[in-house]
């Protein structure tokens, strides 16, 4: 039987970064929004944790060597 197991987790991520003096809060969110939107900021993010949100699987019936799958059953939820 092979059985497909999906695992749905939360991964918090943490950079550390230098941003301007004098700064409103405003202005600091619109300073890590455009550093995280123009990828500036992926490179620094660092994996701090990981929570777990669900697991699912499915059954999947039909010929075991083939790409196929000729039937698939949610066991999980």
């Amino acid at each position: 039987m092979k059985v497909i197991v999906t695992v749905v987790e939360k991964i918090i991520s943490e950079a550390h970064i230098d941003i301007p003096d004098g700064l409103n809060q405003s202005a600091i969110k619109q300073h890590i929004v455009d550093r995280y939107n123009t990828g500036e900021m992926s490179t620094d993010m660092n994996i701090f944790q990981v929570d777990f949100e669900s697991i699912s699987a499915r059954i999947v019936q039909g010929q075991p060597d083939t790409n196929s799958i000729s039937s698939e059953k949610e066991v999980i939820r």
